[in-house]
């Protein structure tokens, strides 16, 4: 079989770096599309590494041509797009009265229209071929809002509705075009370091955190296996949108509580630190920020939930055992209370 030609954006850094990366260990053709050249070189260098072909595009994601040209360069030199993968985001970290009606419509451009515009692009050509895939990296909050992100939480609830939509129209068409979508937890990526925020201390995600390969693995299994409407990865996105799903508004007197500290460190904010909502956050001094962020100390790079959505079979045969463990030391334990 022929490599895969694989599209990420946001491909510069954090989840869609390291879902780039995860590909490119598989020997597929990858097309990595961002807006920092620096990131982007840095980026393809590991795709070449892994031992994958890398094409690094610059793009912003808010543009629609933009991004409908870079996807016919990419049938054009690495040939049918067989899946695509929308990541790109940007975000400000403040609460809502202090976002500025310009700086949320950017966040919504970027990290709302972009998934529109990448799907489009995709599905221009997926549709006349009756094949391919569109991986949606959403999170946690696109289900579950949170304070100090309201832009990108709002991006990630469109994102969400939009892809149900699109999803029902292609059942209805009984196309061979797949999409599905990964629900995130929080993920040690440069945007903490980079995102606009106008918190008093350093932003960080909410724990537990994970790596960003945690996250790639979640994509890549997804494009592998995109019947399914939807995937969690980790499991404090389960305990989130199980609680959300139950017990809703005491779960917003909870983040009221919990939700300013738990998103800012001890540090104070560094008034100098870069913000790539409107441009890329390595075009100043020319840094790769790569796919980590600062907190591999308190990162994990596994995660117990995704083996087992990953091996349901193995999980049901683990459960099975355990309970018939648990039924065979109940019996014996009868036993012995009688004697």
């Amino acid at each position: 079989m022929s490599p895969q030609v694989v599209v990420v954006t946001g491909a510069s850094a954090g989840v869609g770096r390291a879902t780039a990366k995860a590909f490119g260990a598989r020997g597929a053709k990858v097309a990595l599309l961002a807006r920092g050249e620096t990131g982007l070189a840095g980026a393809a260098r590991e795709v070449r590494e892994a031992g994958g072909q890398a094409l690094p595009i610059p793009v912003d994601v808010a543009d629609a041509d933009q991004v409908e040209a870079a996807a016919a360069r990419v049938e054009d030199e690495l040939g049918p797009i067989d899946v695509w993968v929308n990541v790109a985001f940007t975000s400000v970290f403040a609460p809502f009265h202090q976002i500025g009606a310009e700086e949320f419509r950017r966040v919504t451009e970027v990290s709302y229209l972009g998934f529109v515009y990448g799907t489009m692009a995709a599905l221009r050509r997926m549709r006349t071929r009756d094949e391919g895939t569109i991986v949606q990296v959403g999170s946690a909050l696109a289900y579950r809002g949170i304070p100090l992100q309201s832009a990108y939480c709002g991006a990630k609830h469109a994102i969400q509705g939009f892809n149900e939509s699109l999803r029902c129209e292609l059942l209805h068409d009984r196309s061979n075009v797949h999409v599905t979508m990964v629900q995130l937890p929080a993920v040690n990526t440069p945007q903490f370091t980079w995102v606009l925020s106008r918190l008093p201390r350093r932003a960080q995600p909410v724990p537990p955190i994970y790596q960003p390969e945690v996250a790639a693995r979640g994509v890549v299994y997804a494009a592998d296996h995109p019947r399914r409407r939807e995937y969690w990865v980790g499991g404090s996105t389960v305990a989130t949108l199980m609680a959300n799903a139950v017990v809703p508004g005491i779960l917003d007197r909870y983040l009221g509580r919990t939700g300013f500290g738990s998103q800012q460190t001890d540090q104070p904010r560094d008034p100098d630190q870069p913000a790539n909502l409107w441009e890329p956050a390595d075009g100043a001094d020319g840094q790769d920020f790569g796919a980590h962020g600062p907190f591999d100390p308190r990162a994990t790079g596994q995660s117990v939930q995704q083996w087992a959505s990953h091996h349901p079979r193995l999980s049901a045969a683990a459960a099975a055992a355990a309970a018939g463990g648990l039924a065979g030391l109940a019996a014996l334990t009868a036993k012995v209370v009688r004697r």
